[in-house]
């Protein structure tokens, strides 16, 4: 019993901790974005791909686009209960910076909506960008997915999940690109993700670990160095399972970052202080030769 409350007391400490964490990035994200260029892209904003309330993302097109025209599709994080993709234009801005068009999406959010709904939303979303690019003049050739905490269980979720989602687009995707992601934890009784997941079912029977099939994807795990929400070992057990079939899979760790700061060291005008931006370049740089 002593144990259970004390377990109990840590989870109600780390889930004050990410709510105070996010409210400080709310603040951080409306600086960054006002400091944020805006001449190294074109953006299309509030683009419908479902009927929900929150199938909208963000488009932007890079204004000295790659010979592989590669399109980063980003998904946030926040405990799948939280965020917004207006508060992610330096991710647009940094990427597209290099070259990459951009998409940012939003997906309905917990507890109103419980997995598969924020998984089915991104699959639904690649979709639409497939069945529009020449109207949005993109290529969906070369999709690299990326997303933070909550949004990297959604990027790898939507390749590794027992949900039939008729998924089409495996062979499109050259890399996953996940920061901070939970992908082999058990949600129940947690209070960052317990109303999210339907709690009559096993995290055995949702977690991408579970569910990892053979196939060319290269995948990039990234953990930041003082992260006190998401555990090690959810980066490490993805490793272990993906090579264990064979697939490409390569954890790195971010020094001087923390769970929030590992995206907003993303933004140009602080990403030459930290080595996540320059990282993912190179791996994605390593992902479109092939």
């Amino acid at each position: 019993m002593k144990q259970l409350i004390q377990q109990v007391q840590e989870n109600v400490i780390r889930a004050k901790n990410f709510y105070q964490e996010f409210r400080l990035y709310d603040l951080a994200s409306y600086s960054m974005n006002y400091l944020t260029p805006k001449d190294t892209f074109e953006k299309e904003e509030h683009l419908a791909y479902g009927l929900k309330a929150r199938n909208r993302l963000d488009l932007y097109r890079t204004k000295n686009p790659k010979k592989q025209k590669p399109l980063i599709v980003f998904v946030h994080g926040g405990s799948w209960q939280h965020g917004n993709k207006r508060d992610y234009v330096f991710i647009g801005e940094t990427f597209a910076r290099e070259g990459y068009d951009v998409a940012v999406i939003n997906y309905q959010l917990a507890p109103e909506n419980i997995f598969p709904a924020f998984v089915d939303d991104l699959a639904q979303a690649i979709h639409y960008l497939n069945q529009n690019k020449s109207k949005l003049n993109i290529s969906t050739d070369n999709i690299i997915l990326m997303g933070h905490s909550a949004g990297a269980f959604n990027v790898m979720s939507v390749v590794y999940s027992a949900q039939p989602q008729q998924f089409k687009y495996i062979d499109n995707i050259k890399a996953i690109v996940g920061l901070a992601g939970p992908y082999h934890f058990d949600y129940k009784n947690d209070p960052l993700a317990e109303h999210a997941f339907d709690q009559k079912i096993s995290y055995q029977q949702v977690m991408p670990y579970y569910f990892i099939n053979q196939n060319k994807i290269k995948h990039y795990l990234l953990m930041a160095e003082n992260d006190q929400l998401v555990e090690n070992h959810n980066s490490f057990d993805l490793d272990m399972a993906l090579s264990e079939k064979g697939n490409h899979s390569h954890v790195v760790i971010i020094p001087k970052t923390g769970h929030i700061t590992i995206v907003a060291t993303l933004a140009s005008f602080v990403s030459h202080y930290f080595k996540t931006k320059r990282t993912i370049l190179h791996f994605l740089d390593e992902a479109l030769e092939d």
